[in-house]
Order: C-alpha cells, then sequence, then structure tokens
C-alpha cells in the first residue's frame, strides 16, 4: 500500500511548486487600503502582512467611549482608529481590527516629536496643546504592507511596515537635539477610565524594552506583550504615571522612577525616548507582540525582523502580499483591478495569526497552549464573515480555512462553556451578534473537504453550541420554536439566524451519516416559520402566548425584534429553504414582486436613525447592502424563476457600493465580509447557504479570472462582452457544456476547467 503521508507530502510539493512556477503579476500596486476609510468602512490604512497579529496603522484622535457616564456615539466612528475626515494624528499604534461596528485594541501608540516635550495628545482643534501633528493626504501613501505620512508640526516623515508579529516604523527627523519618541501605554480605542488593568515596562539596554499591557474591553481578559528595539540607542528616557493619588504607595517611592529607571509598574503609563538627530536622520523602531511573555516577543522579534532594514522588510512582506493575491489574476479596467485587490486585500486581513513562532499561545483557559500541526487565528467576527468570507476560503486558501476551523475547535476544548465562537478575539468571547455561525463555517469546510481533523468531534462541538439553553433564548427557542417577544430584544433575528445555523448542522450531520442528528436539527431548521405572519407576509415578533405582537412596524429598525435591519430585509432570511419560503410568501410571482418593491422602495431617514450601522449610502430601495443580513437576497430572484433581475440587481449592487475611493464601502466591511461578496460576486456566483455545495450563479463584472487553487488545478472564468450594460447573461458553458439551472458546484470549481459567460444587454426570460 502506498504510504499515505508520502503521497500527501508529495501532493503539497507539487501544489507548491506549481504555484511557484507561475508568473507573478505586480498585483499589490492595485490596493488602495485607504479604500473604507471615509465615513462607514471602518477600514485603517496602515502596514500589515496577510492575516498579521500585527495591524500597524495611524490613529487620528483619541476619542473617549463614556462622556458623562454614558456610551459616547462619536467614538463609533474609530472602530478603526482612523477616519479619513481627520486632520491631525496622535500616533501610530500596533493592533487594529478592520471594518468592524465595535472595537478594542489599538495597543502601544509610537509617536515621534521635535522640540519640548509633551505627553499628553492635545485636541484636534489645538494640536500644538500636545504631542499630535496636522498632516496632509498629499503627503500620505498607502500601499499593502506600506504606508507613510508626513507629520507636519514636525517636520518628521513616518513610514510604517510589518511582518507578522512586528511593526516595523521608520522616522525621519530633522536635526535636533530635542527628537523624542514617545510610547503611550495609556491610548486605546474604545477607550475610557480603568480600561487598563495593568502595565509593566522594562528596559533592558539602552536600544531595547519589553513589557506587556492588560486590559478589560471587549474582550475582558487580555493580554499583550511586547518588545521594541531602537536602531539608534536614546540618550535618555522617562515616564510619566497617570494612575492619581493612593493610599498604599509601597516601597518603590525610594527610587525617582520619573527619569533613566529601567523597570516601572501601573495603569496608567507614558514613556519617552530623547535623541540627537542629524538632518534627514532615520531611527527605525520594531516592535513585536506576543499572548504570551516578553520572551516570547523577543523571539519574534529577532526570528522575523533580525537584521533586516525597514526597506527589506517592506520587499518581504509586499512580495507575501503579491502571492496572495496572485492566487486570483483578472482582466479589467484599472477601477476594477483597484476595487478587486483591494477587496482581495481586506478579506487577506482577517482573522489574524494568534500564536508566536514557536507555536505558543494563551488559551480561554488562560493557560499556555502550543499549536500542533496548525496555525492559530484569532478575530472572528462570525456573525459577518460565515457567509461569504469562509466560503471564499474554502476556494481560495483552503488550508488557513482549514486551520482557522481547528482554531475554532481549539477554543471550545479550552473554553469553560463548551462553545464554538460567537465573536472571539485574543483568548476571549466577545459574544457580539446573533446566531451561532462558527457551525455554519466548521459544516461548510467539512462538507466541502476541507477539515483535516476529527469531523465528529466537530459535529459534537456544533451540537453542544447550539443546545446551551442558557445562551440567548435557545432554551425558549428548543422548547416553543421561537423566542419570546418578552425575552429578547432581537428575538426574531435570533430564531431566523438559529433555523439556518441548525440547517448547517443538519447537513453535517447527514454528511456524517448521523441520521439521529440530522432529524433533530432539520426540524428545528424549519423554526422561522414560527416568525412568519401569513397576515402581513412579514416575520414579526411573537409573545409567550403565541400571539403576535401588536404595534408592529416592518420598517423599522429599532425595537421590532430584530438587529441591525428591519424585518423587510430578515423575511428573506431562509437561506436554506427558498422554495419554502416563497410558497409561504404566495409563489414565484408574489415573491419577485416582493423582491422588487425592496429594491425600488424608499427607506426613510427616521426607520435607521437609531441604528449606527446603517446609513443612507449602504441602502439601495429598502434593501441594506452596508449591513449583512440580506447579502444573498439579490440572488433569490433565481429561486424566483427570473434571474436575469438576479443579474441586473448584483451588478447594480457592484457598481453602487463599491468605489476606489476613502468613502467607497456603503457599510462596515466587517473583516472582509463585504469585501468578498464583491469578490465573489464580482466572479459570477455567490454561495447562498454554506453548507451547501452550491453557488448561485449572477454576473460577472470582470472580462477574465484565472483561479490558481491550492490543489495545482486552475479555474478560468470568461465573460465574452461582459460590460456596463451587457450585465445579462444569454448563456453559460462550463468546460463546453451548457449549465441552465444557475447553479455551480462546489467541486466543479476545485475540478479546475473553464466557466464562459456570454453576455448581452437584453435579458434572457
Amino acid at each position: 500500500m502506498k504510504n499515505p503521508g508520502t503521497a500527501l507530502v508529495l501532493s503539497l510539493l507539487f501544489c507548491s511548486s506549481n504555484f511557484s512556477a507561475q508568473k507573478f503579476e505586480k498585483l499589490y500596486q492595485y490596493v488602495n487600503p485607504l479604500i473604507g476609510t471615509e465615513k462607514m468602512g471602518h477600514t485603517y490604512p496602515g502596514a500589515t502582512a496577510p492575516f498579521g497579529a500585527v495591524q500597524l496603522s495611524p490613529e487620528t484622535d483619541t476619542i473617549s467611549y463614556e462622556l458623562n457616564g454614558k456610551y459616547n456615539g462619536d467614538v463609533y466612528k474609530y472602530c478603526a482608529g482612523y477616519r479619513y475626515e481627520d486632520k491631525t494624528i496622535i500616533g501610530f499604534s500596533s493592533t487594529h481590527f478592520s471594518g468592524t461596528g465595535h472595537s478594542d485594541l489599538g495597543d502601544f501608540l509610537i509617536m515621534p516629536t521635535v522640540g519640548k516635550l509633551q505627553l499628553n495628545p492635545g485636541t484636534s482643534s489645538h494640536p500644538e496643546s500636545g504631542y499630535r501633528s496636522r498632516f496632509s493626504h498629499q503627503n500620505e501613501k498607502a500601499e499593502a504592507g506600506y504606508y507613510k505620512v508626513k507629520l507636519d508640526d514636525y517636520n518628521i516623515l513616518a513610514e510604517l511596515t510589518s511582518t507578522t508579529r512586528t511593526g516595523v516604523h521608520r522616522y525621519t527627523f530633522p536635526k535636533s537635539d530635542q527628537s523624542h519618541i514617545i510610547l503611550d501605554l495609556m491610548a486605546g480605542i474604545y477607550n475610557y477610565d480603568s480600561k487598563n488593568v495593568w502595565t509593566y515596562v522594562r528596559v533592558e539596554n539602552g536600544n531595547t524594552i519589553t513589557g506587556y499591557r492588560q486590559t478589560n474591553g471587549w474582550a475582558r481578559t487580555r493580554t499583550v506583550y511586547f518588545a521594541m528595539t531602537f536602531s539608534k540607542p536614546f540618550k535618555s528616557y522617562g515616564q510619566k504615571n497617570y494612575d492619581g493619588t493612593q493610599v498604599y504607595k509601597g516601597f518603590w517611592r525610594k527610587f525617582n522612577q520619573t527619569e533613566n529607571f529601567p523597570e516601572i509598574a501601573g495603569k496608567n503609563l507614558k514613556m519617552y525616548f530623547d535623541f540627537d538627530t542629524n538632518e534627514n536622520e532615520a531611527i527605525e523602531v520594531k516592535l513585536a507582540i506576543s499572548p504570551v511573555s516578553q520572551v516570547n516577543a523577543l523571539e519574534n522579534l529577532e526570528k522575523e525582523t533580525g537584521n533586516l532594514s525597514f526597506d527589506q522588510v517592506r520587499a518581504k512582506t509586499q512580495e507575501d502580499w503579491n502571492k496572495e493575491l496572485n492566487k486570483i489574476v483578472i482582466q479589467g479596467s484599472e477601477t476594477e483591478k483597484n476595487n478587486f485587490y483591494t477587496a482581495m486585500y481586506h478579506t487577506f486581513i482577517n482573522p489574524t495569526v494568534y500564536m508566536d513562532v514557536n507555536g505558543e499561545y494563551k488559551g480561554l483557559d488562560q493557560n499556555i497552549h502550543k499549536a500542533e500541526g496548525f496555525t492559530n487565528y484569532t478575530t472572528f467576527s462570525l456573525w459577518d464573515t460565515y457567509r461569504a468570507l469562509h466560503p471564499f476560503f474554502n476556494i481560495i486558501q483552503p488550508k488557513r480555512n482549514n486551520d482557522m476551523v481547528k482554531s475554532m475547535m481549539a477554543h471550545y476544548d479550552q473554553f469553560s462553556m463548551k462553545m464554538l465562537p460567537i465573536w472571539s478575539h485574543y483568548a476571549n468571547d466577545n459574544w457580539c451578534m446573533s446566531g451561532y455561525h462558527s457551525v455554519s463555517v466548521v459544516a461548510d469546510a467539512i462538507i466541502k473537504g476541507n477539515y483535516t481533523g476529527n469531523p465528529k468531534e466537530a459535529l459534537k462541538a456544533c451540537v453542544e453550541t447550539a443546545n446551551k439553553r442558557n445562551y440567548e433564548g435557545i432554551g425558549q427557542y428548543i422548547d416553543l420554536g421561537y423566542i419570546p417577544a418578552e425575552k429578547n430584544g432581537t428575538l426574531v433575528s435570533n430564531t431566523l439566524e438559529y433555523a439556518y445555523d441548525d440547517w448547517a448542522i443538519a447537513q453535517l450531520a447527514k454528511h456524517l451519516g448521523e441520521t439521529e442528528i440530522y432529524n433533530q436539527f432539520i426540524k428545528r431548521s424549519e423554526n422561522w416559520k414560527n416568525n412568519f405572519d401569513a397576515t402581513i407576509g412579514f416575520m414579526r415578533p411573537r409573545l409567550a402566548d403565541g400571539s403576535f405582537k401588536k404595534d408592529f412596524d416592518v420598517l423599522s429598525t429599532h425595537g421590532q425584534g430584530f438587529i441591525e435591519g428591519n424585518s423587510w430585509n430578515y423575511s428573506f432570511f431562509v437561506p436554506q429553504n427558498p422554495d419554502e419560503l416563497i410558497k409561504m410568501m404566495g409563489g414565484r410571482k408574489k415573491f419577485a414582486s416582493k423582491l422588487d418593491e425592496l429594491f425600488t422602495m424608499h427607506l426613510p431617514d427616521a426607520f435607521f436613525a437609531d441604528t449606527e450601522d446603517i446609513t443612507r449610502e449602504g441602502i439601495i430601495g429598502g434593501y441594506v447592502h452596508g449591513n449583512e443580513p440580506a447579502h444573498h437576497v439579490a440572488y433569490f430572484y433565481n429561486w424566483a424563476g427570473q434571474p436575469w433581475k438576479t443579474q441586473s440587481q448584483v451588478r447594480r449592487i457592484l457598481e453602487m457600493q463599491y468605489k476606489a475611493t476613502p468613502d467607497g464601502l456603503g457599510g462596515n466591511d466587517d473583516t472582509g465580509q463585504m469585501s468578498a461578496w464583491y469578490i465573489l460576486s464580482s466572479l459570477g456566483f455567490y454561495p447562498v447557504a454554506p453548507g451547501s455545495e452550491d453557488y448561485a450563479i449572477g454576473s460577472p463584472a470582470v472580462d477574465q479570472a484565472v483561479l490558481h487553487l491550492e490543489n495545482g488545478k486552475t479555474f478560468e472564468i470568461e465573460a465574452v462582452n461582459q460590460s456596463q450594460k451587457n450585465v445579462y447573461v444569454q448563456k453559460i458553458l462550463l468546460n463546453g457544456k451548457e449549465i441552465k439551472n444557475f447553479t455551480l458546484k462546489h467541486a466543479e470549481i476545485m475540478n479546475g476547467g473553464k466557466l464562459t459567460f456570454y453576455m448581452s444587454n437584453k435579458a434572457r426570460k
């Protein structure tokens, strides 16, 4: 018998050599990280490596999460730390989320200055009152893996690049004997008093410091260790402690800890390092992070950057980006390439690597674990990303997605509550949003053949997560088939999303031959029917006595039982069974008319005034593309027998919701979900119900695309006569054979071949 291990190694070598033999195009030149940094996109423009643990990026203000003891709504604008609209920069920190609607992070803010030392950030209206600086977009440049900006108040050129775990700064100073580099350990995103639990810094020598920062925020027990080196020894250094007066002062008071003292600790610390600089002298700063220890942070720094210069790190990271981006090579206009490759860039930012170079990471049990045979990941925004991002990975990043599922299983194994993640980062679950959508990601990966772990253990984890009765109405959902309005403010959303997730579990059980589990969960997957009010044709909150809630408004996003959406959008959230939904809504003709109304109606501002995540830019008619619940809806025309309307609406969404400008995203990118929708829809197909092997066919917006698959095969897409007007599909051929049901199978993509669309400006009815 042939050794299966040898066969696997040979297969991987073949795939690797096949991809290496590919002549890479310089695709990172089309990436513009500034797309989505204005208005609602919540992306950041700084430097990161593919799926990097470090996201080194500028901060443009210090808005507090709290104002007069309450939530400060303005902080929402700063989920990524940077707003294109702002005129000042306060510094450059090492950790960020991309495109989220809530936030944390912003660790280890560094700011170079010249002149009199100031340790407060100042204000945007009076930047001279602190260490912040004015800047101009004319002197700003953002690329994949590289960012630079001139700090006008100091005449300093700031440049950033990054490896997976190390951020590298280069600051080019003017001539001065008062040059400083500030390390603000109090700064953070979504900051408030008492968020910092503890901070420790140790000055190892004249070039190196180490330490850690523990915070209690979205992740309530998050500790990040760091190691920081300077390319030039500092001449002096110091710190200021902002903890305030406390009764017990200890005996460290014997020392003057404010100047040139090598070991400091406290909740709220800021440090500074002084230099003499010549004209145009560059000082490089490398800061590595670790979830485990200062020793590991030092090892991460040494292994990833060693003696490499800034320019060498930048070149290596941009080469890594180029390799990732060349997994799909498209033909199209310059603008289409800007949108497409920036979208790919945004999809390859998250989830993020969460382990050191030696494989160690901190688990949810707060113990140190080692990832054996896989890369451990974090930053799972699963309410968003189960829809398109992870299905996209199953095509173009299957090995990484396999590791992501293994990371979810590690989360489950280490978690005292024995649940798969809901929204997790840094060894914490944040419990954000509804559903238990990790089960969709797990099921989709196993059904599509991308999971190398124990599938029955994964099914067990899915079932245990879905049966956690004390989590957000699951007990009532199991007992009654819906969640009563008296019990939960997002009861309809929860019921609908649980029903879809239960369908995904049923598909996994069926795939594994577990009939009893399949029967249980396929029945539960029909619970969506219990919130459908046939008298009005919409999903509606139901009371404990079985009656529907009165005083109900299908347009409102506030207080109606839905999260980040209204009944008009959520009433179509039955991706697992569109045929039955069509039947309940009165048949194909009525269903299509209702879809027409969704895309053409006017949704007045008043109906989304209470929802941060929905703005006018993200809406087409009443369809809210700037948020996720209806991302599959344009494809429902296929089931209604009117696929030409899917084609026209998909192209309309692509044109209206994605532009190659800073305000080019109609809503939060949500760690890559919005971008994944763009990529898949541009290629001509979309996973309406992850957990199925089927993709719904839409209308390709690229002239040609070649997908270089990890199995060594290529899948080519050609759209003959495709243009801005020619959005209608006349005929589809897969390897020369016509597809008539507007459905593409996962295996058909992964087997390689050619998908040809023949396009026209006339609908084929």
